[in-house]
C-alpha cells in the first residue's frame, strides 16, 4: 500500500553442504529487508546481510557482511482484485560484501511473481526468474534461470506450504543445475506481525543439502 512500510528480518538462516568431500556451513543473522509502498501499484525494496559466518572444512571460518540489493515491484493486475495477482520485480545487487562472501561485482535480475486462490483456504504461487550473475573469476557475467512453484493452505492465522525450486546456471565452466523441495510455515501473531520458518532440502549434488531459516515481519 502507498505510504506503508514493511520490515522483514531474517533472524537466522543456515545452509549446510555435506557431499563430494565438501563440508561447509553458511550462517546469516539479522538480515533486514525493507518494503515501502510508493503508489498503490509500486513498491521499493532494499535488503542486506549484516552478519555472515562461512565455515569450510580445511579453510577455516570467515566472518563479514553481505551484498546489498535494491529493487522495484510493480503490480500488473489490480492489487485489490480477487483473481490472480501478477507482478514484475526488477532488482540490482551492489558489491558491498566482505571479500569472498558476496557476488564479487554488480548483479541483477527480473522476477514475475504470480499468485492466486484455489478455494477458500488454498492458494498457489509461481515465479519464474532470470539473473545476471558474475563469473567465478570475476571477469564477466552469465545468466541463470530459476523457477519456483508452490501451494499453501491457511488454518486460521497459520499458513503451511510446500514448494519446488529449480535453477539452471549457464556458468563458463559448465552448466550447473540446482533443485530443492521446500516446506514453509507462517503465523500471524497480530494484525501487522508475522513469524515465519522454513526448510529447503537439496535434490541433487550441485545443491546444498539443507537450508533452515526463521524470520519475522512487521507492517507499519
Amino acid at each position: 500500500d502507498a505510504g506503508h512500510l514493511q520490515l522483514e528480518v531474517g533472524l537466522a538462516d543456515g545452509t549446510f553442504l555435506r557431499h563430494g568431500g565438501e563440508h561447509e556451513d553458511i550462517d546469516v543473522y539479522a538480515a533486514p529487508a525493507l518494503r515501502y509502498g510508493l503508489t498503490p501499484r509500486l513498491e521499493f525494496e532494499a535488503s542486506t546481510a549484516p552478519a555472515i559466518v562461512d565455515a569450510q572444512r580445511g579453510e577455516g571460518r570467515q566472518v563479514g557482511v553481505g551484498d546489498t540489493t535494491f529493487g522495484l515491484m510493480g503490480a500488473l493486475t489490480d492489487p485489490d482484485g480477487k483473481g490472480p495477482a501478477v507482478s514484475l520485480n526488477g532488482f540490482v545487487t551492489g558489491p558491498t560484501a566482505t571479500h569472498g562472501l558476496g557476488n564479487g561485482g554488480w548483479t541483477g535480475g527480473l522476477r514475475l511473481p504470480v499468485a492466486g486462490p484455489l478455494g477458500d483456504s488454498l492458494s498457489y504461487a509461481l515465479m519464474p526468474e532470470v539473473d545476471v550473475l558474475r563469473d567465478a573469476d570475476g571477469g564477466g557475467t552469465h545468466l541463470a534461470w530459476t523457477a519456483v512453484g508452490g501451494l499453501s493452505r491457511a488454518f486460521g492465522p497459520l499458513s503451511l506450504g510446500t514448494e519446488l525450486w529449480g535453477q539452471i546456471e549457464d556458468a563458463p565452466e559448465g552448466r550447473i543445475t540446482r533443485a530443492t523441495a521446500d516446506l514453509t510455515a507462517a503465523v500471524m501473531t497480530g494484525p501487522a506481525m508475522q513469524l515465519d520458518a522454513g526448510a529447503a532440502i537439496g535434490l541433487n549434488r550441485q545443491t546444498p543439502d539443507l537450508e533452515l531459516y526463521v524470520g519475522v515481519a512487521r507492517r507499519f
